[in-house]
C-alpha cells in the first residue's frame, strides 16, 4: 500500500448511525454526470439507491444474541480476571478438546514456503515423523498426492500418499476407507494432508451421507492424540463443522444462494462447533459469502486465511504463518434489520491477523508478532496518535483482492474514521430477480480499535483488531453508465 504524507491527529468520536441512516446517507456518495450544463446535481441519477425489500432471497436468521463483548485487549498484556469480568469477558473453550494441531492452509501454498511446510513437520515431531497424505480432492490425485509427499519429505518427514481418490477410478472407496491396512498407515501416523481440488469429494469419501467411515474415525483418532491434521484450499474448507461446498460466486450467496448440500454442507469438523472457516479469503473478497454463512448457521466467530499462509488452531489459540495473513470476524454483537428482506448488519467486529501475530479465541485477544512490536503502535484513541494517510478513498468493489484487509490497514493509520465502498454484479442480466441488488459497506473505527505497523520486512505491514464493518443492501442504477454528449 503506497503511504501517503503524514496527516493531523485523528480526535473525532466515531459515529455508528442505524441502518437506515447509514444507508440513506450512502446514497449520496456516489452519482453519475448527466450532459454537461444541462442538469443540476438533483437531476443526476445516483449510482445505487436504498433497496426497498425485494421478493426474494428470504432473509439469513438472525444469530442468537449473546452477552456484550469486551473491548480490546491492551496491546501487550493479559487483562486481569477483575478486568475480565468487568467487560464481561467470556472465557468459554472455543476449539475441540483433542491435542493436536489444525493446520489451515488458504490455497495456493508455495512449494517454497519452508515456514509453512517446517512448521508442519516440526509440529508433528519433526525429522522422521510419518505423514499420510490425501489427495481426495484433487483432479489428479495421483500426482497432487506425490506432491505433497515429496514436499512434506523435503523438510524431514516420511510421506505416503494414500490411495482414497473419487478420481481413481480403479479404487473401491467403500472398501479402501475400511481396508485394514490403510486403517493401519493412517493410525501409526503423526500427521495427515488433505489437497486441494473439490472439497465435496472429501466428505462425500469420509462422511457419506453425514456419517464418519472407519477412515475418517482413525485420522481423529491421530488428532485426539496430538497428531497434526492440515489441508489447503479444500483441505481447508473441510474443517469446520460447516463447509461451503460450491459457491463459487460470492455475490450470489451475499443474493441469498445459501442452499443446503449446493452451497453449503457438512464438513469434518476439526476446529471444532463454534468457529468457522474459509480459504483463499482475501483475494476472493470471501468475506462477503462468509457473514451470510455465519448469520444462517449461528456462529459467531469465522476465520478466513489467505493464500500461500496458515493458521494454526490448537484450543482457543490461533497462529497465523507464511505468506500473508488471515481475517477473523466477530458477529457476537452484531444487529440486523429483520424488517430488510436481504442481507443487513451493524457492528460486525473484524480483526486482521499479519503472519506471525496470535489470537486468544476465548479472550478474544490478540498477541501481534515481535516484528510488530518493535515497530509502531496506532491506538486512535491516543493523544498520541500521528496517522500517516489523510485522502478519502472510496472503494468501487470490496470484494476485489484484498480490498478489505487493504482499507483496513488504510483506516487505522489514517485520520478518517471510516472508509466506505460497493460490491454489485455489473453483468447481471435485467431478467434476473435481484440484478440490481448491490451492497454498500462502511468500514469504521470503534474506541476499542488498535493496530501495529512494521516496514521491518521492507513493506508496509499492519495487523489491526477491532475495526467494524457495517453493510446495508442498495438498488444499482441501470444502466451504470451511458455515452457522453455534448
Amino acid at each position: 500500500m503506497p503511504r501517503c504524507p503524514q496527516g493531523a491527529k485523528n480526535k473525532l468520536p466515531v459515529m455508528n448511525p442505524s441502518l437506515k441512516k447509514l444507508v440513506a446517507a450512502l446514497a449520496a456518495v456516489v452519482a453519475v454526470a448527466g450532459p454537461v450544463g444541462s442538469a443540476t446535481a438533483q437531476d443526476r441519477a445516483p449510482l445505487f439507491a436504498p433497496a426497498p425489500a425485494p421478493s426474494a432471497p428470504s432473509a439469513p436468521p438472525a444469530a442468537p444474541s449473546a452477552p456484550a463483548s469486551a473491548p480490546g485487549a491492551t496491546p501487550s498484556a493479559v487483562p486481569s480476571a477483575g478486568a475480565r469480568a468487568a467487560f464481561g469477558v467470556r472465557e468459554t473453550k472455543v476449539g475441540e478438546p483433542v491435542k493436536g494441531y489444525a493446520v489451515i492452509i488458504g490455497g495456493a501454498l508455495k512449494a517454497d514456503n519452508d515456514e509453512v511446510w517446517s512448521r508442519m513437520v516440526e509440529l508433528s515431531g519433526g525429522k522422521g515423523a510419518r505423514w499420510v497424505v490425501f489427495g481426495t480432492a484433487s483432479e489428479t490425485p495421483d500426482k497432487a498426492g506425490r506432491r505433497a509427499s515429496e514436499l512434506l519429505e523435503k523438510r524431514g518427514a516420511v510421506a505416503e500418499s494414500m490411495p482414497v481418490a473419487p478420481q481413481l477410478k480403479w479404487v473401491d472407496l467403500d472398501k479402501a476407507v475400511r481396508d485394514p491396512q490403510l486403517l493401519e498407515l493412517v493410525r501409526n501416523a503423526n500427521g495427515v494432508f488433505f489437497t486441494g481440488g473439490a472439497q465435496e469429494r472429501i466428505v462425500d469419501t469420509f462422511k457419506p451421507g453425514g456419517h464418519n467411515t472407519p477412515m475418517l474415525n482413525v485420522i481423529w483418532e491421530v488428532y485426539r492424540r496430538g497428531g497434526v491434521v492440515a489441508g489447503t484450499s479444500a483441505g481447508a474448507a473441510i474443517m469446520s463443522t460447516v463447509m461451503f461446498r460450491d459457491a463459487l460466486s460470492v455475490i450470489n450467496v451475499m443474493k441469498g444462494q445459501l442452499r443446503e448440500g449446493k452451497e453449503i454442507d457438512h464438513g469434518l469438523g476439526f476446529v471444532g462447533p463454534n468457529l468457522f472457516v474459509d480459504q483463499h479469503f482475501l483475494k476472493r473478497g470471501r468475506f462477503g459469502r462468509m457473514i451470510p454463512l455465519m448469520l444462517a448457521k449461528g456462529y459467531k466467530l469465522g476465520l478466513g486465511i489467505e493464500e500461500n499462509s496458515a493458521a494454526i488452531v490448537q484450543g482457543d489459540m490461533v497462529e497465523v504463518i507464511g505468506g500473508k495473513g488471515a481475517l477473523l470476524i466477530d458477529l457476537n454483537d452484531v444487529k440486523i434489520d429483520t424488517n430488510i428482506n436481504a442481507l443487513n448488519l451493524v457492528g460486525a467486529r473484524l480483526t486482521y491477523l499479519d503472519r506471525g501475530d496470535r489470537f486468544d479465541l476465548g479472550l478474544r485477544r490478540i498477541e501481534p508478532s515481535d516484528r510488530k512490536r518493535r515497530g509502531q503502535f496506532l491506538d486512535p484513541n491516543s493523544p498520541n496518535y500521528k496517522p500517516e494517510y489523510t485522502n478519502e478513498p472510496f472503494y468501487i468493489d470490496m470484494l476485489s483482492d484484498s480490498t478489505l484487509s487493504n482499507a483496513m490497514g488504510f483506516l487505522i493509520d489514517s485520520n478518517q474514521k471510516e472508509v466506505r465502498g460497493l460490491s454489485f454484479d455489473p453483468k447481471a442480466p435485467a431478467s434476473e430477480a435481484l440484478a440490481d441488488l448491490g451492497f454498500s459497506f462502511r468500514v469504521y473505527k470503534g474506541k476499542d480499535s488498535m493496530g501495529w505497523y512494521s516496514d521491518e520486512s521492507g513493506g508496509d505491514e499492519y495487523s489491526v483488531a477491532s475495526l467494524y464493518l457495517d453493510i446495508a443492501p442498495v438498488r444499482i442504477s441501470r444502466p451504470l453508465y451511458s455515452p457522453w454528449t455534448h
